[in-house]
This record gives structure tokens, sequence and C-alpha cells, in this order.
């Protein structure tokens, strides 16, 4: 098309040879449709291409204007295209549909200035172009629509929202009225409603098909696409509520779901009309049901994952709750000591406002502050006097031999701030490594507090139990040297409500 532009730019009907030959020649070797124009639409010259089949164009047209020969819609686009040739003097091209008996067709007018005035008028039929142009269009929205499903599947997004995602795409590209997904019950082996999108009732929500019962159970028995062009002409035990029929639906597909080789539920196509589906349409379907398939897989593995994550978690939490037991019956002493202090400890974190997802780590470093225990000699551990400077420092070992014991076990790492640095104190005069102020970590100040309000409290050989009252005097006036001190009237408060 440049250079058929660049050749008719020089073209000048007053320079041509006085024989008209050449001109028709020229003109007649291209199979569209050319006029040469006035700039007022009149007709100097054309060729003998015709797209728009317009029966007397061998004869009589000459001298007549353009914009009465074409259709109206064609006659309107090279006027508008005359009017804007006149304000930029430079080539004009406008693209418009018209009916014919073939169907709707795309055609393209070029019109090209020429040097005295005269207009050049080049007309061709684009459908072909236009068809192709669409059909990229739609794949690229199908694709648009694959990678929205993808994200969606691999978001980890609940199923119910994955599943009604990728309805919502059945309906707008397959142009469907109404699409659903059965899925298959391992446990009672019967298809159930999951999602649906496009239904005027609740009739699709009862569903409860056995495998090979009814068109959805046929699709997955067979693990074939069951097609019905028309519903209307089937006996109504297809029907799975009273309320179906008032769905009007004609066109039905049952495409089952099929992932690893394991047939996981049925997609259902419903249309209102007589469906007449492509190649292409088909194509489509089967790539969304193959989507669907992939989100239910995934989103089964997830939740057979899940379920094992809780089971692992119950079965460590249970190990931990079996290592504080043994201690405590070690020492009769403080039997439920250690739960005693985590229950304290956790309901002064909440009132700190400290995530619920650090939560579970204060549970189980509180449940195992003592564990460093296990490596202290008995002589040491319930011996009846005071304790000598040796024997001290052995005792005081004990939160670093806890660090060493639980170090390895990688799930317990952020538990471990506790069962080191609970003998911290605020003044830096607590051990194992004297740490002060906000150095200590958060979670050992908290447990602190429990720790030596449960020891005050409870009935020791050597004394009997504090009060509450004397045991909060005690932490109250040790604010700032043994306690965090705005940690303390929040503590004092906790109690005394």
């Amino acid at each position: 098309m440049i250079l058929l532009d660049r050749m008719i730019t020089d073209l000048s009907l007053q320079s041509l040879p006085d024989s008209d030959q050449r001109l028709e020649a020229m003109l007649q070797a291209f199979g569209d449709l050319m006029f040469i124009i006035n700039d007022d639409g009149t007709i100097l010259e054309h060729t003998l291409g015709n797209p728009f089949q317009i029966t007397d164009l061998r004869t009589g047209v000459l001298y007549q204007k353009i914009q009465d020969l074409l259709p109206v819609e064609a006659g309107w686009k090279i006027t508008d295209g005359l009017h804007q040739l006149r304000e930029k003097n430079k080539t004009v091209q406008v693209e418009y549909s018209l009916p014919t008996i073939t169907g709707r067709n795309w055609y393209e007018s070029r019109l090209i200035p020429m040097r005295n005035k005269q207009v050049i008028v080049f007309i061709r039929d684009i459908t072909k172009y236009k068809q192709s142009e669409e059909k990229i269009k739609i794949q690229m929205e199908q694709l648009d629509a694959l990678r929205a499903i993808d994200l969606s599947i691999t978001s980890g997004a609940d199923l119910s929202q994955t599943l009604s995602e990728i309805l919502s795409h059945v309906r707008k590209y397959l142009n469907i009225d109404a699409a659903s997904v059965l899925l298959l019950n391992p446990h009672n082996q019967r298809l159930e409603f999951a999602a649906g999108d496009g239904f005027r009732t609740p009739a699709m929500r009862h569903t409860h098909l056995s495998i090979g019962e009814g068109l959805a159970g046929q699709a997955v028995q067979k693990r074939k696409i069951v097609h019905i062009s028309n519903l209307k002409n089937r006996k109504t035990s297809f029907l799975r509520s009273p309320d179906f029929s008032k769905e009007n639906f004609v066109t039905y597909y049952a495409i089952p779901l099929i992932a690893k080789g394991q047939a996981l539920g049925v997609l259902e196509i419903f249309h209102r009309f007589i469906l007449s589906a492509s190649q292409d349409w088909m194509n489509f379907l089967n790539t969304l049901a193959g989507q669907a398939a992939i989100a239910i897989d995934n989103a089964m593995m997830f939740k057979d994952l899940q379920h094992s994550n809780i089971e692992l978690m119950l079965a460590y939490d249970k190990t931990i709750d079996g290592w504080s037991r043994a201690l405590d019956l070690r020492d009769k002493e403080t039997e439920y000591h250690t739960r005693r202090v985590t229950e304290l400890t956790l309901r002064l974190a909440q009132r700190m406002d400290i995530p619920e997802a650090e939560l579970i780590h204060i549970r189980r470093g509180s449940t195992l502050h003592d564990i460093g225990k296990v490596a202290i000699p008995d002589q040491i551990l319930f011996k009846p006097a005071p304790l000598t400077d040796e024997e001290w420092m052995t005792m005081r070992r004990h939160p670093l031999i806890a660090a060493e014991i639980l170090k390895p076990i990688s799930y317990l790492t952020p538990a471990l701030p506790i069962p080191r640095s609970h003998h911290e104190k605020w003044d830096g005069s607590g051990y194992p490594d004297g740490l002060a102020g906000e150095t200590i970590p958060l979670a050992a100040r908290l447990f602190t507090f429990a720790d030596v309000y449960d020891a005050l409290t409870s009935d020791r050989p050597y004394r009997p139990a504090w009060s509450q009252a004397e045991a909060l005097e005690y932490i109250n006036k040790n604010a700032g040297s043994h306690f965090d001190p705005k940690i303390v009237p929040v503590f004092i408060r906790m109690l005394k409500e």
C-alpha cells in the first residue's frame, strides 16, 4: 500500500498521454474498487473491481457523485473523508462495515489527494483481516482470563472464590447464560454442588448425584463430554428440583474435571438458546475445564497439607507439654507451676497487644522455660539448704542449657527468648547474659512477672505462700530494678481486675 500511495500521488490526469489505454490498464491491474473523483465526489474514472457488487458499475457511473453510487454508510464515510482531506491535504483512511448477502463485511476506503485537486479513492474488502483481528483479540482476552485464573489458583485463594472466578470467565468468554461446578465427594462418591453463576433459581444448589446418575454423573463415569442440544426434548428425569424448569435452559454440556487421572467433579454449561459451538469455542471450554480441575486439585492438596500441619503442630505441642510434665513430676514442689505461669504470661501478652501469631511462641517458651534444669544434679536442684557459690554457678547455667537443648529444633527458635532470658533483670543484674532494659526480649520480660508472682504466691518448704497483695507490692517496689517499669502497672491492674 505504501508503494501504491507513492505511485498514485505522482499521477495527474493532465500529465497522462493522449491515449487512455495506459490509465485503464493501470486501474484494472488492481482487483479492488478504485475511483478517481473531483474534490466534490464526482466520478472521473473507475476500475472494474467491485467489492460492493454494484451491478451497473461498468457503465453509466461517470460524472455521478460517488456518495450517491455507494451504499449509504459507505457514502457517509467517503463524505467525511473528503472533508478531512480538505483540512489535512494528506491521505485519509476510513473503515466501516456493511450488510451483504453473506453477512456483515468490513471495508477500508483510502482517499489519496492529487496535485490537481482530484482524489483517488481506493476501496477494498478487509473482512478477512477484521475477522483475523477479532480472532486475535478473543485469543488475547482468553489468555488474560487464563492468567487471572492462574493467579487465583497460585494465590492460595479459597476454592469457592477460585471456582466463582472461573465460572465468571466461562460465562463471559463462552457467551453462555449459566455454569456450575459439581465436586465429587470422596467419602460418599456423590456429585455435590460447589459453585454456580448465572442461575435465576436455587435449583442447582440441591444437586446430589451418584456416579452414572443423570447427565453429570454419566460424564464422570464415561470421562467424556456429554452434550444435549435441546433439553426441552428430553424427559424431566434430568430435573433436579421443581424450580429447574423455570430456568428455561435449552443447550447443555457436562465436562468431566480430571486431574492426575482422577475425576474430581463436573463443569456444567447451560444456555437458554440453541448453541452453535465452533472448534475454537470447544477448545477454550476444554481449557477452562482443565483450569477448574487444577484449581480443585490444588485446593484439595492445600487442605490436606493444612490438616497435616495441624496434626503435626498438635503433636509438637503435646511433646512440649510432655517434657514440661516430666519436669513437674520430677520436682513435686513446683508441680503445675509451668501451667500457671504459661496461662498468666499469655494473659499479660494479650493485655500488651502482642500479635496473635506470636502468642504460640510465648506459650511454647513459657512451657519450656525450665527445660535446662534436666541437666542440673538432684543434689543441687533439691537441696533443702542454701546453695553454695559454686552450686549457684551450676544452677545459673540452666538457661544456657535450655538454649543448647532447644536450638537445634528450628520450629522452637522463636520461643527461645523465654528459656534463655527469663532470669534477666531490668537493671542488668540478672543472668546468664546480664542484659538490661529493653535489650531483654519482651517475651522474657513478660514471663518474669508471671514467674516471680507464681513463686511468691506458692507454698515453699522454707516459707508459706504470700498473699496477692504482698506479691503485687513486691513487684511494684521492684519496678525499674527487677521488672520493666512500663509493664508493672499493666500487670497489677490485670490481677486486680
